[in-house]
């Protein structure tokens, strides 16, 4: 495949070959969406806690006599049915995390990836760089790019351009490396440096 490369001007300078082992997935809905469950469900901490009538504080004594009263039979004021008392059906700590084979998350990658370039949402740059943090200048970008939503995909990272793009809240910077499915299909572009590009390549280029 053969797609051209830009400037920070927005200009085409060259045109460049990329992958086809990456670049021209099939589509494939079915694992893509495998993939976004599997990381949102990983991403997620299981740690929220609430105690139940054996774990709060309180006596167990019986409030009253079970008859002659003409009240509703009551025992400890730990029950989850009175204010201070334990929490009926509350949640737990669990393991919330899902397991994906490695060959299907490569695969899911590599059909977004494919996606965003059949549907121009793939644009190479040549060089991203700044000599100072300016968050005029990557809006100056978009704007010659004709980008508002877009993660912007570094070789490595690089403080200037994190601190230029922080403000902007349609724009997402990351090291190419770090590429994931959810972050890819909630932004509209993937802007990458070419030296990014072939990072990437090389990573996910490979059948396994």
């Amino acid at each position: 495949m053969n797609i051209p490369v830009y400037n920070m001007a927005g200009e085409v300078v060259r045109n460049i070959d990329i992958s086809d082992a990456v670049f021209a997935q099939g589509a494939n809905d079915a694992l893509v969406h495998q993939a976004l469950i599997t990381q949102r469900a990983n991403a997620r901490q299981g740690t929220s806690d609430t105690k139940t009538r054996s774990e709060v504080a309180g006596s167990t004594k019986k409030l009253y006599a079970q008859k002659h009263t003409g009240r509703a039979r009551a025992g400890s004021i730990k029950s989850g049915l009175r204010r201070g008392g334990g929490i009926i059906f509350g949640p737990h700590p669990r393991d919330l995390s899902v397991v994906m084979p490695k060959k299907m998350r490569r695969l899911a990658i590599r059909c977004v990836l494919s996606s965003k370039a059949s549907e121009q949402g793939l644009l190479v740059l040549d060089s991203l760089t700044l000599g100072e943090p300016k968050t005029k200048e990557i809006v100056k970008l978009m704007t010659a790019l004709n980008v508002t939503s877009a993660i912007l995909a570094l070789p490595e990272v690089d403080d200037i351009i994190i601190k230029s793009a922080r403000n902007l809240p349609k724009v997402k910077t990351m090291p190419a490396r770090q590429l994931n499915v959810a972050d890819m299909l909630a932004y509209d572009k993937l802007l990458i440096t070419e030296a990014a590009l072939r990072q990437i390549e090389e990573l996910w280029g490979g059948v396994a």
